[in-house]
């Protein structure tokens, strides 16, 4: 099995899935490396190199390069999927969504109920979002959760490149709109990843570690987190679930509750802002579907409810630690020095 990046495991899902359906094209800023680029195989396929290669094989009628507007990028792709396109369209940066809102929310996200089920909407967006690479504040937030709270989406999170990619061709091959979360920070993470062909099914979580004494539940960047804290805890004889959530639209309530369940305790780690949250949602779920269950309060790892700083302290400050969750467990097992 090939060890890859997860930058490498997206462009690899976008390379098999153009050569399997004649009918899919991308289109997106800088996707193929710039407006007046000669478009061969040097060109970068954008700043994150995600779609490298793919202009010098499936030419310009099927890689293309838009203006710099989020409206024109969400707006043409909504269109082209409701007419019968099977579209992936990158936003090269989740914090801009606000300039494309209406495509998404109003337009993207409603088709297949405003039209009666008579019409489908296979469309990927493909988001750039998160914290941990000092991109400041307007290039480095986690807007999941506003996603999330929309009916009509898919909301798909990978944490690893084997996820990514079969993620990926699950999502393009969905004929519903689904907004894909790619973690920047997560690029360059290297994994195990089949080359032939697989997907992963949107909406059920994976147990990445297993455990007796605690829940850890996350996402994205934050899985990573949790599984360090969860093996620091295990020298310490503190047995932990890592749930991966994958997707937070549709949510696997069953395997979040079947592990508090089992557990009896719940930390949930979101990257988010605290108010209004995903973390506050589990949060909630947990509480009015397995009360019963807990043995303690329910602990929430978040950043504060500030913008994401620039400075590289600060950043870390700001962001989530393994040793936080490490603390929040701590806590939850009533053990002195949490």
């Amino acid at each position: 099995m090939a060890v890859m990046m997860m930058r490498e495991a997206i462009n690899l899902a976008l390379h098999q899935e153009m050569e399997r359906d004649p009918d899919l094209i991308v289109l997106g800023e800088d996707v193929v490396g710039g407006m007046g680029t000669a478009g061969g195989p040097e060109s970068v396929g954008g700043v994150w190199r995600t779609t490298t290669g793919l202009y010098a094989k499936y030419g310009a009628e099927r890689v293309i390069d838009t203006p710099i507007s989020e409206s024109a990028i969400i707006g043409a792709a909504a269109g082209a999927a409701l007419t019968g396109q099977r579209v992936v369209a990158e936003l090269m940066f989740a914090d801009f969504i606000g300039v494309c809102m209406d495509q998404i929310w109003n337009q993207v996200a409603k088709f297949r109920y405003m039209f009666g089920g008579r019409t489908r909407c296979p469309l990927v967006i493909r988001m750039i979002y998160g914290a941990g690479v000092n991109a400041a504040a307007q290039h480095s937030q986690s807007p999941h959760a506003m996603l999330t709270s929309m009916p009509g989406l898919k909301v798909v999170m990978p944490s690893n490149p084997y996820d990514a990619k079969g993620l990926l061709l699950a999502a393009i091959r969905d004929d519903d709109p689904v907004i894909f979360m790619e973690h920047k920070a997560l690029f360059g993470l290297r994994g195990e990843v089949p080359e032939e062909d697989y997907t992963i099914p949107i909406g059920h979580a994976q147990l990445v570690r297993e455990g007796d004494d605690a829940t850890i539940v996350a996402t994205g960047q934050m899985v990573g987190f949790a599984a360090r804290a969860a093996d620091a805890l295990a020298a310490q004889g503190i047995a932990c679930d890592v749930l991966d959530l994958r997707s937070t639209s549709p949510l696997d309530e069953e395997a979040i509750l079947d592990s508090v369940e089992q557990t009896g305790r719940l930390i949930v780690v979101d990257e988010g802002p605290p108010r209004c949250g995903l973390a506050g949602d589990i949060a909630g779920l947990v509480s009015s579907k397995a009360f019963m269950a807990l043995k303690a309060p329910i602990e929430m790892v978040t950043p504060p409810h500030t913008p994401v700083p620039f400075a590289r302290e600060l950043e870390r400050a700001y962001l989530p630690q393994p040793e936080q969750i490490e603390a929040a467990v701590r806590r939850a097992l009533g053990l002195q020095g949490a």
